[in-house]
């Protein structure tokens, strides 16, 4: 019997793995599993986060970031995965290219974020083969800035991968006028491999 596939969602910042949930079951394509990890840190305000920035300590959220991929390299479900985020979810997603599991991923959903580490993923996408990806982001985006998030995309279609971009008007959030775009994009990446 063939190893189940799975679609992981990873929430933002002040996220967490139940506030993911509804969106991730409704981009699953049937007779898929949806696993939302939990963010590794606390975030001081509420809910969780992949890193938590302090002023001035840059290593410090470097570090994080690799024990949050470690962390879900180790936990993330056998079979072929499908892995995205919404915001910092989606800078990890895209850094766990870098992990054992990239031979797993099928596909990419890039939701409202950008990379940290674009040297690192551009090297890592020159190395690998090119896969799908949906991105979406929003024009009035207050917090990831839509240029970043343009950046990411190009670095991903600069290495041959097939982007998908869905672009909105709206602010740092997904566009629900939109999520039939992104299920479909979904379900061709599920039909892939």
């Amino acid at each position: 019997m063939a190893a189940m596939r799975h679609l992981a969602m990873l929430h933002g910042m002040t996220g967490t793995s139940s506030k993911m949930r509804p969106l991730a079951e409704s981009l699953a394509p049937d007779n898929w599993g949806v696993v939302c990890p939990e963010g590794t840190y606390v975030h001081p305000r509420s809910g969780r986060a992949w890193w938590v920035r302090e002023e001035g300590v840059k290593t410090a959220v470097d570090d994080q970031i690799l024990v949050s991929m470690k962390k879900l390299e180790r936990s993330l479900p056998e079979g072929k995965l499908i892995v995205g985020g919404f915001s910092q979810g989606g800078a990890i997603a895209s850094a766990m290219l870098e992990t054992s599991v990239e031979e797993r991923i099928l596909g990419l959903v890039l939701l409202s974020t950008l990379t940290l580490r674009s040297k690192q993923l551009q090297k890592t996408l020159n190395s690998i083969r090119p896969r799908s990806m949906v991105w979406m982001h929003g024009e009035r985006d207050h917090l990831v800035n839509i240029d970043d998030g343009e950046k990411l995309a190009s670095i991903f279609e600069d290495a041959g991968w097939n982007v998908v971009r869905l672009r909105h008007k709206k602010g740092h959030m997904v566009d629900l006028r939109q999520k039939d775009s992104l299920i479909d994009a979904v379900r061709i990446m599920s039909e892939g491999g």
